[in-house]
């Protein structure tokens, strides 16, 4: 079984920066994914960033250049740095691992980000 953690949120005005984090417990495989998705009230929920156990990375468009991804390999842990957040980046936020040796995927209980004009 396994179990994410996340943590980190909060509200902030505009311009400002928030930093999530994300614990991963349980029987973690080296060869994974971790993750952050995002849904606000009405939308669907969207990726933000990813990084796979190689240490590559990708982003929404939306997010490039003012969030960072990173992965802590010892902990299972990955956090998300949130800079120049503007009011559209208000969303619950989500944690998801992937495993493919097994092909299953895990999720968060997610973490409120609130971002005020």
């Amino acid at each position: 079984q396994v179990q994410l953690v996340e943590s980190g949120g909060g509200l902030v005005q505009a311009g400002g920066s928030l930093r999530l984090s994300c614990a991963a417990s349980g029987t973690i495989f080296s060869i994974n994914t971790m993750g952050w998705y995002r849904q606000a009230p009405g939308k669907q929920r969207e990726l933000v960033a990813t990084i796979t156990s190689g240490g590559r990375t990708n982003y929404a468009d939306s997010v490039k250049g003012r969030f960072f991804i990173s992965r802590d390999y010892a902990k299972n842990t990955v956090n998300l740095q949130m800079n120049s957040l503007k009011p559209e980046d208000t969303a619950v936020y989500y944690c998801k691992l992937d495993q493919f040796v097994t092909a299953n995927d895990y999720w968060g209980q997610g973490t409120q980000v609130t971002v005020s004009s």
